[in-house]
């Protein structure tokens, strides 16, 4: 009788593909500027990177947005990043520019990083993770993460962000055997990170394919769906039926192909995909997360609640986790966020 009595932890029981009463909630990107709690902590330390290797910190910004709003589900507060940090490539955060890396464009730069990631150096991820799930309620489930190894290497090739992914999308063409080499260490690389993330206390983790859409549909599989597929694979050795969200923004109907062609066991879709198309063509199949545009929840008023509600009926028939579409942006007003989630709640 006492288990019946115990808070329900939403996020978990509908990724098991249990459809909840209400839609658990949180959102990319939820410990951000847009928190004014969280500029203050930020300005603490002298760069990005510093920020996410002090636990103290790192735990204090993941735990912020839980006590602020009461998400279901807290993320870890860290970077993709961290990963060719961690093989021992130069990564640093300008202040208005964000990530500049010591570009890897050649076999010859590969073979002067790291042979394999050193966790060690991730040492810091992951005491923040396990202070962070010491604080949490039983109920409110913590989220760990990786990018995919195509949007990793994105950053990797060309050193910073670039739009359209000009320098890796070259390289795909001109020298897909580095470019192979280079995905392969990235995905033994994040099975390490992920498994290490679990055993550390997070409960599920998501890979985010943050530039999906820059492939064309030839090479989706190749370099985007089969190098996810294996680091599925990988940390499920060491981590049987371990939960993995899958979110790959721009990939439009591809995302269809990502719930049938990966054993993700969550498909996260980006603002620009059609509620009712999802709803019949992946939400049959596995659990949906989604999709609300970060720009609706900044203009608030009655577009964000027509909004919210077409999200909700639209996938109101199965499991469903409410989240963005994307991060949410750094001008977001605190008060539409509550308004979103009394729009969710009732």
């Amino acid at each position: 009788m006492q288990n019946d009595l115990k808070p329900k932890n939403l996020f978990m029981e509908t990724i098991k593909g249990i459809k909840t009463d209400k839609p658990p909630i949180w959102m990319m990107r939820q410990a951000g500027r847009y928190l004014p709690e969280y500029r203050a902590l930020r300005a603490q330390t002298r760069s990005f990177l510093e920020f996410c290797y002090t636990p103290a910190l790192a735990v204090e910004a993941t735990l912020q947005p839980i006590k602020r709003f009461g998400f279901d589900a807290a993320i870890l507060f860290s970077d993709i990043l961290v990963v060719p940090d961690a093989l021992g490539q130069k990564v640093e955060f300008l202040e208005g520019e964000g990530p500049r890396l010591t570009p890897v464009t050649n076999q010859h730069d590969l073979d002067r990083l790291n042979p394999k990631i050193d966790l060690n150096h991730l040492e810091p991820v992951f005491e923040a993770i396990k202070q962070v799930r010491a604080s949490l309620a039983p109920q409110t489930a913590l989220l760990g993460f990786c990018g995919a190894p195509w949007t990793v290497a994105s950053y990797m090739v060309a050193g910073k962000s670039t739009p359209e992914l000009a320098p890796l999308r070259i390289a795909a063409y001109r020298d897909p055997m580095f470019l192979e080499h280079l995905i392969n260490l990235v995905v033994k690389s994040s099975i390490d990170y992920l498994v290490r993330q679990f055993q550390s206390g997070v409960n599920a983790v998501q890979i985010f394919e943050s530039f999906a859409g820059a492939l064309p549909p030839e090479l989706f599989k190749k370099w985007s769906l089969e190098p996810i597929q294996r680091i599925i694979d990988g940390v499920r050795l060491s981590i049987p039926d371990a939960p993995i969200l899958v979110f790959a923004r721009g990939s439009g109907l591809g995302n269809k192909r990502v719930a049938t062609e990966t054993s993700a066991t969550v498909i996260g879709l980006d603002w620009t995909v059609d509620c009712r198309w999802a709803a019949q063509e992946i939400q049959s199949l596995k659990p949906i997360q989604g999709n609300l545009d970060p720009l609706a929840l900044v203009a608030g008023g009655d577009a964000l609640k027509r909004s919210v509600d077409h999200i909700l009926a639209s996938f109101d028939r199965g499991p469903y986790i409410f989240n963005l579409g994307h991060g949410i942006v750094p001008e977001t007003p605190i008060d539409h966020v509550e308004m979103m989630i009394r729009r969710i709640r009732g």
